[in-house]
């Protein structure tokens, strides 16, 4: 005890702490008189827990801190602004700004000559804020989530009552449970429990599980998984104390840099078009010089007129200058730097709605993936059923006990077995406050109604019980067995018992007799068993999980043997049957129709047995009545014999899998993605980890889900419900849905701002639309456009088609539809405004050159509207839920008017009358019905592409043919 003292009114303070986990230090353990000298000197209790008032509660936290780590500090506005800054299309464009305010100014004056130069410096300015702020708001939304994935439920014992707090509200001296696939909330030591091992790779990098005990190695340390066993944990380091809270504190789970595979597939496409926007920039730009340099412009256009030595050099260079400036912004309108913004902004709104709608996203590119699934792998209980267990049948031998004279009728002996085999046999506990009359029950939704069936039905009375007794040994239940049991010693009779729990067709294979209702042993021959198979079957059938107990007196000598490990498995006694009913979840049925009206396949993966798998299936809607039997349900040690080809061959018909272990799940699910399906699948336990991590999509359970699975999943369901699948599917299409309105909104301006810039350079040697008024029109396209189409909701209608293949192009046969009609209707439009403009309206050129500019943008907030679906004739269905989307339209209206009418100067406009307003919009308003007419071709679901391809193909191989003798 001499490296400790007196902190805070405890008897050891937190660098004696630190020292004896960090150190795993047995000596300095033994100087503090064991685990329960630190129990005493922490002022604790290991049956108790701590006292859960508050001062008790803040005292700690200010002696040996938080269950909180050090994070990186988030980066701030300015960090983003001075990234979005550096792009090389923004440093050109400053670049030229410099040289035209320098050169302006040097021209017309400070008073005047600013204008041009200075206009470029603001608009770039604004993109740099709008881009930097759009980020910024990302990196807010992924620390958000990251934190809330962080946020993980512990049971813990506070006052004698057991219950569930956060990890981050962990103290020292808390007594918290651990249970197989719980992750170790903190640094603590080991105060009892049975066959507890940890995978310790994430701290130690060995693959090796450990055994902890209360002997040789009692040391559990945070971020460390429980794979085997369960116990009971006293927290000694919590936070930065821990081992794991050092590491924490250098790990930043900021997401947002990663690259999905949408944003991948979309990049793509950036290259081809920055190829193009160069090529014709370097064509726009040659014209431009030549015109200039020939004589070819007018004194009042754009760049001034040449006129050889009468020139001055000033002149020239600032002509030169705005030259280039138009071409770079030809370049920066023609790349199209949206894609990636676009598809970071749907899917970040896509997370937030569906953490709203009880699923949290931690994989970003799940999002997406899940609008491609064509299956998903689900379980039965918790997540097609509400997993709120209760007992509604008992049976004794093979009599059905059913009210209070049949459990009045039953021997006190054959009670005292089943009381006995629920309270030692179980990882549940039962809670009754002093104050109340109502009993608390803890632990699996199974462990809850069985304990609460024998508190309340068979008077049981656990702790009284556990004092009678002592356990010797426990063998955990795993899904291998699907039975657990434990060997307990009676203090009484000091005689040794084995009681064994589990599912009732494994139960009874290991037994040889059984318990009649008086409570007399009989044989289990075969007739009789076959007698005890169709109970099970009976209950299966009517949708009840079938549990059964089992006992055996066994010999002392059995125990004596530190190395003991197997209990008795064999001529066991069956004490007796209980059915477990769990309704199926309110709307399960029509949330598998939805799916399937999707053309997403729905198998139930379950470990239940075949005729209770077939029951919950059919009425889930999984399960057709025309469906055979034979082909559509299979046992998974059936499915697990199956040779490879066969496998593949029965795979997709295969609706139902029982008795499945978690490998006979990993097989399937490799089968079906070998088979070209994307696969989605659900899980909460360890042992789901790996077909969790195979999945192309992973969705783990939040209420029943272990940590392990957790983190080897992509989603967390967070109310364990179907419906929420079918949510998640939903919002996956809608980020599709929403990245394509955005991809054909775009390249429609990318078209025919192209076109329109080079047929009026070549033709006039001037184009349209100055530098301000393109980096506008990029603003719009890019940033404010994506805020709008990216946060549209799905529709009920994305529903109702086939999934969307990965493979598949982006840019489909519909998009083309929709999109060349309206390039090609504003290439028309401002190619004869530009040319006859003037005659039509009867305005000056600089009126003229503000009408194309104001028709253009136009265009585009009546393009947007279009762009909101691509097939449906309304386009103003569903559009009033989407206050964004209306609020960019007003603002970018708004935004034309203040650059129309009274920033002249800066955008080089004119002010337009009510007439020329009127003009404006109903030209812009012709492609509404344009749109409306173009929707009712119909277009082949082939992508035009791959109609050029076979061709090609098809001609090499007849060239090939024709080549050969």
């Amino acid at each position: 005890m001499e490296l400790c003292h007196l902190d805070n009114g405890f008897k050891i303070d937190n660098k004696c702490l630190t020292q004896l986990m960090k150190e795993k230090n047995l000596h300095l353990l033994q100087e503090l008189e064991g685990i329960d000298g630190v129990v005493s000197a922490l002022q604790t209790d290991t049956e108790r827990g701590i006292d859960d008032d508050g001062d008790n509660i803040a005292r700690r936290l200010e002696a040996f801190g938080s269950n909180t780590y050090k994070k990186p500090p988030s980066k701030s506005l300015f960090h983003f602004m001075w990234q979005a800054s550096k792009d090389l299309t923004i440093v050109i464009l400053l670049g030229c700004a410099a040289l035209s305010l320098g050169f302006g100014i040097k021209q017309h004056g400070l008073k005047e000559g600013w204008y041009d130069g200075g206009s470029i410096f603001v608009a770039v300015f604004l993109i740099v804020v709008v881009s930097a702020l759009s980020d910024y708001r990302q990196s807010k939304q992924f620390r958000k989530l990251s934190k809330a994935s962080e946020d993980i439920p512990i049971d813990v014992v506070r006052g004698g009552r057991r219950r569930q707090i956060s990890n981050l509200g962990i103290v020292v001296g808390d007594v918290v449970f651990l249970k197989i696939g719980d992750q170790v909330p903190a640094d603590g030591l080991f105060l009892r429990g049975h066959s507890l091992s940890v995978d310790e790779s994430s701290m130690t990098g060995e693959s090796e599980h450990v055994e902890v005990n209360g002997g040789l190695n009692p040391f559990l340390f945070s971020g460390t998984k429980v794979v085997d066993g369960y116990g009971e944990l006293l927290v000694a380091s919590v936070g930065m104390n821990s081992t794991w809270g050092e590491m924490m504190s250098l790990i930043s789970r900021d997401t947002s840099d990663q690259q999905t595979p949408l944003q991948a597939r979309l990049s793509k496409l950036t290259p081809l078009m920055a190829k193009i926007g160069l090529g014709v920039a370097f064509l726009v730009f040659v014209v431009l010089v030549a015109r200039y340099f020939t004589g070819n412009t007018k004194n009042n256009s754009e760049f001034g007129k040449f006129e050889g030595n009468k020139t001055k050099i000033d002149d020239m260079v600032n002509a030169a200058v705005d030259m280039v400036a138009v071409a770079v912004i030809i370049v920066v309108i023609a790349i199209p730097e949206g894609f990636p913004l676009a598809v970071t902004l749907t899917l970040a709104y896509s997370m937030k709605k569906m953490m709203a709608d009880q699923a949290l996203v931690r994989r970003l590119s799940a999002c997406e993936t899940m609008g491609c699934a064509t299956v998903i792998c689900t379980d039965k209980t918790g997540t097609l059923t509400l997993n709120e267990m209760k007992v509604t049948k008992f049976w004794l031998g093979q009599e059905s006990v059913e009210d209070d004279a049949g459990y009045s009728s039953i021997s006190d002996c054959l009670l005292d077995l089943i009381r006995e085999g629920v309270t030692f046999n179980t990882t549940g506990s039962v809670y009754r406050p002093s104050s109340g009359s109502g009993f608390e029950f803890s632990g699996s939704p199974t462990e809850k109604a069985i304990l609460s069936w024998a508190t309340l039905e068979l008077h049981m009375d656990m702790e009284k019980l556990k004092k009678q007794c002592v356990i010797q040994h426990v063998e955990v239940f795993n899904s291998h067995k699907k039975r657990s049991g434990v060997l307990m010693r009676r203090k009484a009779d000091n005689t040794t018992h084995v009681h064994w729990k589990g599912a009732a067709e494994m139960i009874l294979e290991i037994c040889s007799s059984y318990y009649d209702a008086s409570g007399v042993t009989k044989d289990l021959n075969d007739d009789e068993r076959l007698k005890f198979e169709k109970i099970i079957q009976g209950m299966a059938a009517s949708s009840l999980r079938c549990i059964a107990f089992a006992h055996k007196q066994v010999q002392n000598k059995h125990i004596n043997d530190e190395k003991y490990e197997k209990l008795e498995e064999s001529n066991l006694i069956l004490v007796g049957l209980v059915g477990l009913k769990d309704p199926c979840r309110p709307g399960v049925r029509e949330a598998v129709e939805a799916c399937q009206l999707a053309g997403v396949q729905v198998k139930m993966i379950t470990g239940d047995n075949v005729f209770t798998a077939k029951a919950i299936a059919s009425e889930c809607g999984i399960l057709r009545p025309d469906q055979e039997a034979k082909e559509a349900v299979v046992e998974g040690i059936e499915f697990r014999n199956f040779t490879p080809e066969q496998r593949m061959q029965k795979v997709d018909g295969i609706h139902v899998m029982a008795r499945s272990s978690p490998f006979d799940k990993l097989l399937m699910v490799q089968c079906l993605k070998q088979k070209g399906n994307v696969v989605a699948v659900t899980g909460d336990g360890t042992n789901d980890a790996p077909a969790l991590k195979e999945a192309d999509i992973g969705l783990s359970m939040g209420i029943q889900g272990t940590e392990v699975a957790k983190e080897s999943s992509d989603i967390v369901i967070l109310d364990d419900n179907f419906a929420t699948l079918v949510t998640v599917l939903k919002w996956g299409r809608g980020v599709y849905a929403n990245i394509q309105k955005f991809v054909q909104f775009q390249l429609t301006i990318n078209v025919a701002t192209l076109v329109v810039n080079f047929v009026a350079a070549a033709s006039a040697g001037e184009v349209p639309l100055t530098a301000v008024q393109l980096l506008w029109v990029n603003l719009i396209m890019d940033t404010m456009a994506a805020l709008a189409l990216a946060t549209d909701k799905p529709t009920k209608e994305l529903m109702e088609k086939p999934p969307v293949g990965q493979t598949d192009p982006v840019i489909t046969n519909i998009m083309w539809r929709n999109l060349l009609p309206q390039a090609l209707f504003q290439i028309v439009v401002l190619l004869v405004l530009q040319f006859k403009g003037r005659s039509i309206f009867g305005v000056s050129e600089t009126v003229n050159n503000t009408l194309i500019f104001n028709v253009f943008v136009f265009c585009q907030v009546f393009n947007e509207l279009n762009s909101r679906d691509m097939e449906r004739i309304n386009i103003f269905k569903g559009s009033q839920g989407n206050r964004l989307f209306w609020g960019i339209l007003v603002v970018t209206i708004a935004v034309q008017v203040v650059m129309v009418e009274l920033l002249n100067k800066f955008a080089n406009t004119e002010r337009l009358s009510w007439g020329q307003w009127g003009a404006c919009i109903g030209i812009a308003a012709i492609s509404w019905p344009i749109s409306w007419v173009f929707k009712f071709i119909p277009v082949p679901a082939k992508p035009i592409f791959s109609y050029l391809k076979s061709d090609s193909k098809r001609g090499l191989e007849q060239l090939a043919e024709a080549k050969s003798p």
